[in-house]
């Protein structure tokens, strides 16, 4: 049994019709009262919430709906939540929420491995994933961006922040929301490091209360890394601190 601490609870559900302009998320979960309540809070907050109850039907929607975010299980039937994951991330760089049960640590940093870009452990209170949607698909549109420059160009690297894209060496990197976030911070920190928690809390958004570990970091920069080719060393590691980009 799922359980959420604080919920605000549904009124009998009526139907909604699609607004224009709404942020459109996809809730892959078979858990009805779970489904039911994460979809009345974040529909209170202005989202349009599409739902599907197995890993096959989640994967179809997202590619017939094209959601701004998804919130994923990993626990589905017919197809795991971390087997749709991976098919989505073959075709698509949207952002994903894992949800998760605090037993399932290997699933989680399996999750980050194959894309996801955060994940809330059950039981959860639903403003915290209500802050966790806002703030990624704040980071993954651009909006509320502080970056000083528009585009950099080191090495065989070329990064535009204002139209969200990666080159290396001419071709384009795919890089979810959350590596791109982790790229953009490093190379605006100008030779600065930054610690783990530094980049958690700004990245992930994150404080210490909130119960998640610096090897999140450190799966992501893997990833970028490998995405980043022969500029994989611009992103260097400073022992028992956290990174720096090195022009």
């Amino acid at each position: 049994m799922t359980l959420i601490a604080n919920p605000i609870r549904p009124k009998p559900k009526t139907a909604r019709p699609m607004v224009k302009g709404k942020k459109k998320i996809l809730l892959v979960e078979d858990e009805k009262d779970l489904v039911r309540l994460i979809r009345y809070n974040l529909e209170r907050e202005q989202y349009s919430v599409l739902s599907a109850a197995d890993g096959e039907s989640g994967l179809t929607l997202t590619r017939r709906s094209k959601p701004h975010l998804v919130i994923l299980d990993i626990m589905l039937p017919k197809m795991s939540g971390l087997d749709c994951l991976k098919r989505i991330r073959e075709e698509s760089r949207v952002p994903v929420i894992l949800l998760t049960v605090k037993r399932s640590e290997p699933d989680r940093i399996l999750g980050l491995k194959l894309g996801a870009d955060d994940y809330v452990v059950k039981p959860f209170s639903v403003g915290e994933l209500q802050a966790r949607v806002e703030a990624l698909l704040r980071r993954s549109d651009g909006n509320g961006r502080e970056a000083a420059e528009n585009a950099v160009s080191i090495g065989g690297l070329e990064v535009d922040f204002e139209r969200h894209e990666v080159k290396v060496k001419g071709k384009a990197a795919s890089l979810t929301p959350k590596e791109f976030e982790l790229l953009r911070l490093l190379v605006e920190a100008n030779g600065k490091v930054l610690s783990r928690d530094q980049l958690l809390e700004r990245i992930w958004g994150h404080g210490k209360d909130i119960e998640i570990d610096t090897r999140t970091v450190d799966q992501h920069v893997a990833r970028l890394r490998h995405k980043l080719k022969a500029d994989a060393f611009r992103i260097a590691t400073v022992t028992n601190f956290g990174y720096q980009f090195k022009r």
